[in-house]
């Protein structure tokens, strides 16, 4: 919430959300070869409490194990 700050409304859907926060991929191009790298701008905090969370549900949550195993090769 904090990192919304006093404009909420900039946050128009979940990837506005993942690049404020810089969890999102970032286009790194070169004339023919195109390649993606990991947003490494945004709030570091927010980042990080993400992480935390994302780390937290692998670990209690059956319904975030059961799709890691779905997805996960």
């Amino acid at each position: 919430m904090i990192t919304a700050g006093d404009n909420p409304g900039r946050l128009a859907d979940e990837a506005s959300f993942a690049a404020l926060c810089g969890a999102s991929l970032v286009e790194r191009s070169s004339g023919k070869q195109q390649c993606r790298r990991l947003n490494r701008g945004g709030d570091r905090q927010a980042n990080a409490a993400l992480y935390r969370i994302v780390q937290s549900r692998l670990r209690w949550d059956p319904r975030t194990q059961a799709y890691v195993n779905l997805t996960w090769p």
